[in-house]
């Protein structure tokens, strides 16, 4: 199997735990970029484009909270308090904005992207579907929930706006709220210089800070895999363990996330940024999780072979790679869906889509699905096996390779055949090496001047000659006289042989035969060859030749000796 860029890919990613670590860094900015546009000030005006039935983008539920939050993030209260329910005007309605901006950023868990995108929402409470939960914030006098309602405001239609229940409550909650923002701990020129859109000291956090981090988890990870690896060989009593990786290149990932939440709980950011980081730590766990995973299939993967290298099942190291690589790859690919459903995207069209183009690509494919197939097959079934002698259709030889595709026979004309596995499925295979036993049999023909005591002492003493050969199975010895041949006394010599292998057997064969020769020899037992015999009949001036008792015609003269017998 070839490899493609997503396995390089991969392989560099085990290999190169910082180039990894920057490598999820950068996934996680480049999923969320639904993410970085919102923070940008420009948001609400794109939004507002692409809502054709109200400028300031309210016919959704995401797209009004992202417009209030873009407004009061630029201070432009007066574009915010179009997002309210709310019979205030002026300072007043401008005061109720701002309030309402600081308690979402400060008590607001980062949930935007389960909004609705829909300009009937989301629908989960049947009895109000005019009302739409953005999240709940908490306070002195219990739990107060952020809710959109649906308002009709003639020409633009309806509306989604925050509702006055939800408006009436939060002077209350803005002034439990006093808590220090970080942006006044911070140097100035961190906070006011923006580049596309984002503060300089979040971009020192993701250039900087995590990839710190990480390093600090690799430092602690080599100080203590030492003194583990120590302990360990203490233990196991053996010297050549190596140190064990305590703290392996996703766990590093994890730490990552969890200093992220760490921070997030601890430092007051407005809620469009909690919402990156808080993304940005979501895409990190599941690339963790997928890593984490891929490196459990590896170790599993090792294992499985080792134990079917014990069994002699080699084959099923190809099955087993490809197995790695199916399951490496959906891993990859569900990895994906749940990153793209923390966002918002609903993948069941992507799945659907995956779902026909899998059929197309199985039909395309079909004879190479055929071929993997039987290979499985033939490799769990334990068919053939590398080194068996086999005949398979008109090939004899020996397997060198049961692949997944193909199989690999060594002739004994030293060329190399490879069969599709899908044939090799469906043929007669035949394996010569497997025999447990080899078959003896020989048809010999006696002189028929062989006389019956002759022949019966003969008979009694080739049962001997088998029997005593310890690589003969006694029970299997039978010497016969089967029938008056043509030019022969045909008798069977048949027994089965216990040999290591082909070679062997004829070794033992070849010893066999010559033992009865010696025998033939000592008992003036003469073996036939194929012949005739010629009978001339006197009484003719021509004469007439008989071969066999059939007359073969008239002949030119008489001779003296032809009156004997030629043979």
């Amino acid at each position: 199997m070839k490899n493609g860029p997503g396995l390089d890919m991969m392989r560099i990613m085990m290999h190169k735990p910082l180039f990894s670590f920057l490598f999820s860094i950068y996934l996680a900015t480049a999923l969320c970029a639904s993410t970085w546009s919102q923070i940008l000030p420009g948001a609400a005006p794109e939004q507002a484009a692409s809502a054709p039935k109200d400028p300031l983008g309210r016919s959704t539920p995401r797209t009004s909270v992202m417009g209030f939050l873009a407004a009061a993030r630029k201070a432009d209260y007066s574009v915010a308090v179009g997002y309210l329910n709310t019979p205030l005007r002026g300072k007043a309605a401008d005061d109720l904005a701002m309030k309402l901006s600081v308690v979402l950023d400060r008590r607001l868990p980062a949930k935007l992207n389960e909004l609705s995108d829909k300009p009937e929402g989301s629908l989960k409470d049947a009895l109000h579907p005019d009302r739409e939960v953005v999240g709940t914030v908490s306070s002195e006098e219990g739990k107060v929930d952020i809710v959109l309602e649906r308002v009709d405001r003639g020409k633009s239609g309806p509306l989604w706006l925050f509702s006055r229940q939800t408006l009436e409550a939060i002077p209350d909650v803005y002034d439990e709220i006093a808590v220090v923002d970080v942006d006044t701990l911070l140097p100035s020129f961190l906070v006011s210089r923006r580049i596309i859109g984002i503060p300089l000291f979040e971009w020192c956090l993701v250039l900087f800070g995590l990839p710190l981090i990480y390093l600090v988890a690799s430092l602690l990870s080599r100080l203590i895999s030492p003194l583990a690896g120590r302990l360990r060989r203490q233990v196991e009593k053996r010297t050549d363990l190596p140190d064990p990786e305590i703290l392996p290149h996703p766990i590093r990932l994890l730490a990552v996330a969890i200093a992220i939440r760490w921070l997030l709980s601890k430092v007051q950011l407005s809620l469009l940024a909690r919402q990156f980081w808080s993304s940005v730590s979501i895409v990190i766990v599941i690339a963790a999780v997928v890593w984490i995973l891929i490196l459990i299939g590896g170790v599993v993967e090792r294992y499985a072979t080792r134990r079917m290298a014990r069994r002699k099942m080699v084959g099923t190291s190809s099955v087993l790679r490809l197995a790695r690589r199916v399951f490496n790859a959906l891993l990859v690919f569900a990895g994906g869906i749940a990153v793209l459903y923390n966002f918002g995207f609903n993948p069941t069209a992507a799945l659907a889509g995956l779902g026909v183009g899998g059929i197309a690509v199985a039909l395309a494919a079909q004879k190479t699905l055929e071929n993997v197939i039987g290979g499985i097959s033939l490799i769990f079934d334990q068919v053939i096996r590398v080194g068996d002698t086999v005949k398979a259709g008109n090939f004899i030889g020996t397997v060198e390779e049961v692949g997944l595709r193909s199989t690999r026979i060594r002739t004994n004309d030293r060329t190399l055949v490879s069969i599709p596995n899908g044939q090799v499925a469906t043929m007669s295979i035949e394996t010569l090496s497997a025999r447990d036993k080899f078959w003896f049999r020989h048809l010999i023909g006696l002189r028929y001047e062989t006389t019956p005591a002759l022949l019966m002492r003969s008979l009694v003493d080739l049962r001997n000659i088998l029997r005593e050969n310890i690589a003969v199975e006694p029970d299997s010895v039978r010497v016969r006289f089967l029938a008056f041949g043509a030019s022969s006394l045909d008798v069977e010599l048949f027994a089965y042989l216990y040999a290591r292998d082909w070679n062997d057997f004829l070794e033992l064969q070849e010893g066999l035969l010559l033992s009865i020769m010696e025998h033939f020899e000592k008992a003036g037992v003469q073996i036939a060859f194929p012949s005739r015999t010629i009978y001339l009949e006197p009484g003719s001036s021509e004469g007439a030749v008989r071969i066999g008792g059939f007359d073969a015609g008239p002949r030119a003269g008489n001779e003296p000796g032809d009156s004997g017998s030629r043979s």
